[in-house]
């Protein structure tokens, strides 16, 4: 079998790469400055890196195995419909197939789920969206598995599917798409067709006050519509893995996932195994952005692989991805807001409905960030807000990059632009006249207790040179430089210039109650006469460049150049899910830990071998470059003979500090941990007559607490601000009556080279007191403002409202469809 090399972290010799670079501002820092280079701050390459840009990274899909199975999966033609029968003999008899599996073949339980087990294996009695697993199939060749599934008979009834998400929310007469749905939080589950609903009230709104009473104290008032369209994660890496039948009656699953204990968790009842027999090892991952959170094959390879005896391998093309992953929630969003003659935000009125598809996934927990974050940055005194995720049968919709911060995102920035534009205010001065910081709550009530520099950040951005007009450029006359690029589309006439801002405000790690924890397992010994370390964690690596920071941490808090990491599996605890911004703070927050345990056990082994006195302050001892150090009295003794042939290990668990669910009536309670923001400003050039747009810059400043590794750091905002740009302008699943209808990166576009603009980062590093090394997570800020100001650029260019992002050609034509 290949493996994965991502595992992998071999640090001797390794040369630090560059600082941010020109443009960067820092703020002073807070934690342990390591003398060992590598360590936190610098910029080491990834043991990745060089493999992946070569192409000889080994992902989960090019995983083999001897006398190795291909599995397959038939999949619902219909959006809705009832299952009468399914016959599979036809399919059994075609030569070369093992094994044909349905509902009635699952050995454990038949539901799973990430936060409510509502989702079925394999589909029982009815189909809830088109795409939904039916029967699976085991054979010698993947093309042998997928003719014998075209040979097994499903008669089905078929229904009329619900495919409207307000319709689900709101009319009591619409059908329901699960008979009895069983939410998460009961209290948050009204019943119906809602999966949750989740009010906010603060001020007069928490009195009993109607929006009509506020409405005539305000100078200004703006309503806006907007609607939000199914993103894709559009990761590279189809979903794939191999398990292996084991002698104990068990499995091993290789897998490309963001959370291998949530799989296992899953799994396990399915199969009828307990946990510990169904082990699970972190394969390649080709990116995930939220869409590995939920099971795709991996309890279907265990279930042919425990069946047939033979190793089994799981391959989706990319038309199946799109069936066999969640997508982001669409959203429809109604706003108010009012404000005074200098632009003091008074009020807002907010009603947002997330369409989550055939399954609850992680809906409950999406309405919650939505609701709470739906007032944006901006302190507005009196707030009514109501947020709904409903179930449809549409494309099931659960994580990606922002979790329901990004749609009301796009809605509250449009707003604060029409409100600047009524009161004939600079955007940027709007916004900043009604920017939290530190000490400032949220609607929810929660204080935001740590730095929250919107005002600096706001006022950097609008300080940015902009760029050079496409007249003043060398070769004005570059196709390249036209909104349709080298395609020729537009020669120029008419192309209008416009600039947005956007601001998001984002929680980092997760909320409401759940009990976020990490658990890392360190040991110290010497190797080949000198001193190195291991580093043991269940955490995903899916391409942030995590593997390369907990090496970092390691030789910052142990003075030891030479660190490996272990594959990450399920033979240690959980390190949670690789999502939410979390893992640098709570696995990082773990190897820290585990390493100064491991630092203090060296110390007292300094002590018991008399080469520091008992009573010898241990704050005066340190681990530089391979050596016990006193500030007294210098080097006292190499590692190596501290150590001798013992090895130190030790493993620890770290969680941040508590959160509350939100109170299911009023939404007051601190259901957060952190909070990340990016400012984004957008230059595009329009032509409006074609509806063709150009991004020439998208620049960004974000505060990150402490850049741990300022190079990877870029790359996060880099290509979380390049989702945006998708979602601004042309990513979107198109569904009708239940049915995607661009199942393909041929008609689902997402950004390339030619797109993605230059971008100027400004990183701020205000330390958050309360987070390992004062980090603040960095990877999901900059995907919810740069889509808002993106679209607004194109509003400035313009003059159309442009309320629906992806913003299409016809709605910059103006042309009626």
């Amino acid at each position: 079998m290949t493996a994965s090399a991502a595992g992998r972290e071999a640090a001797a010799g390794r040369e630090a790469a560059a600082r941010l670079g020109a443009g960067t501002a820092s703020a002073a820092r807070t934690g342990l400055e390591s003398s060992t280079r590598d360590g936190v701050g610098a910029s080491p390459r990834r043991p990745d890196g060089t493999l992946k840009a070569a192409g000889e990274f080994a992902f989960s899909s090019d995983m083999w195995m001897e006398d190795m199975l291909w599995g397959t999966t038939l999949r619902s033609p219909h959006p809705r419909a009832r299952i009468r029968s399914i016959d599979v003999s036809a399919a059994l008899a075609v030569p070369g197939v093992h094994a044909v599996l349905t509902h009635e073949d699952v050995p454990g339980e038949k539901l799973f789920g990430l936060e409510t087990r509502d989702q079925p294996v394999l589909a029982v009695d009815q189909v809830r969206y088109k795409g939904e697993p039916v029967a699976i199939a085991a054979a010698d060749h993947p093309e042998t598995a997928r003719r014998a599934l075209e040979r097994v008979a499903v008669d089905y009834e078929v229904l009329e599917p619900v495919c409207d998400p307000r319709r689900a929310a709101f009319d009591p007469d619409c059908p329901l798409v699960h008979e009895e749905p069983i939410g998460a939080h009961p209290e948050h589950n009204p019943g119906g067709n809602v999966v949750r609903r989740q009010p906010v009230r603060t001020g007069a709104f928490a009195r009993g006050a109607e929006a009509a009473e506020l409405r005539a104290s305000a100078a200004a008032v703006v309503h806006g519509t907007y609607r939000v369209g199914m993103q894709d994660q559009a990761f590279l890496g189809p979903e794939s893995g191999l398990a292996v039948p084991a002698p104990d009656g068990g499995v091993d699953l290789y897998i490309a996932t963001q959370w291998l204990h949530v799989d296992q968790g899953q799994i396990a009842p399915c199969l009828g195994l307990a946990p510990e027999r169904v082990r699970m090892t972190l394969a390649g991952v080709g990116g995930a952005f939220g869409a590995r959170e939920d099971l795709s094959m991996q309890i279907h390879a265990c279930m042919l692989a425990l069946r047939t005896g033979r190793p089994v391998k799981f391959v989706y093309n990319r038309e199946e991805s799109f069936f066999g992953h969640v997508h982001r929630h669409p959203a429809t969003m109604r706003f108010e807001h009012g404000a005074d003659a200098e632009g003091r935000l008074l009020y807002a009125t907010l009603e947002i409905v997330l369409d989550g598809g055939a399954y609850a996934s992680t809906t409950a927990a999406v309405v919650g960030v939505a609701s709470s974050l739906g007032l944006g940055p901006y302190e507005i005194p009196d707030a009514s807000i109501d947020a709904y995720g409903v179930y449809t049968n549409n494309p099931p919709c659960g994580a990606m990059r922002g979790f329901g911060a990004v749609q009301a995102c796009f809605g509250y920035e449009a707003q604060m632009d029409r409100l600047a534009a009524e009161l004939g205010l600079h955007p940027v001065e709007l916004r900043t006249r009604n920017a939290l910081s530190q000490g400032s709550r949220i609607a929810t009530g929660q204080r935001i207790d740590m730095p929250l520099p919107m005002a600096e950040m706001l006022a950097r951005s609008r300080g940015m040179a902009l760029p050079a007009r496409r007249e003043e450029l060398p070769d004005p006359a570059d196709p390249r430089t036209l909104p349709g690029g080298v395609a020729g589309t537009s020669r120029g006439e008419g192309v209008v210039r416009g600039v947005g801002y956007g601001v998001g405000l984002k929680n980092l790690c997760f909320s409401e109650t759940f009990d976020d924890y990490s658990t890392a397992r360190v040991r110290l010994e010497v190797v080949g006469g000198e001193p190195a370390v291991l580093v043991h964690t269940a955490a995903a690596e899916v391409g942030q460049g995590l593997v390369t920071l907990q090496g970092q941490i390691a030789r910052t808090e142990l003075g030891v150049q030479r660190v490996t990491i272990h594959p990450a599996d399920t033979s240690v605890g959980s390190a949670g899910s690789s999502s939410a911004s979390r893992q640098s703070y709570v696995t990082g927050g773990a190897v820290k830990a585990a390493c100064e345990a491991v630092r203090r056990r060296v110390f007292a082994l300094v002590r018991e071998r008399g080469l520091a006195g008992a009573d010898h302050p241990e704050d005066d001892l340190a681990l530089e470059g391979g050596k016990v150090v006193s500030a007294a009295g210098g080097v006292l003794a190499p590692l190596a003979d501290v150590l001798g042939g013992a090895a130190v290990e030790e493993t620890r668990v770290f969680r941040h500090r508590p959160t509350r669910m939100l109170d299911p009536t009023t939404g007051q309670g601190d259901s957060h941990v952190q909070f990340g923001m990016c400012v984004h400003r957008a230059v595009v050039d329009v032509d409006a007559d074609l509806g063709l747009v150009k991004v020439v810059a998208l620049d960004a400043v974000q505060d990150v607490g402490r850049a741990m590794h300022p190079q990877q750091l870029l790359g996060q905002i880099h290509g979380g601000s390049a989702q945006g740009l998708g979602l601004a302008l042309m990513e979107e699943v198109r569904v009708a009556d239940g049915v995607i209808r661009n199942p393909s990166f041929t008609d689902y576009l997402i950004p390339t080279v030619l797109d993605t603009p230059p971008m100027r980062v400004e990183v701020l590093e205000h330390a958050d007191p309360h987070a390992p090394y004062g980090l603040r997570g960095a990877g999901e800020p900059p995907t919810l403002s740069s889509t808002p100001a993106i679209v607004a650029a194109v509003r400035d260019a313009t003059g159309r409202t442009l309320a629906r992002a992806p913003v299409r050609p016809e709605d910059i034509a103006g042309v009626e469809h």
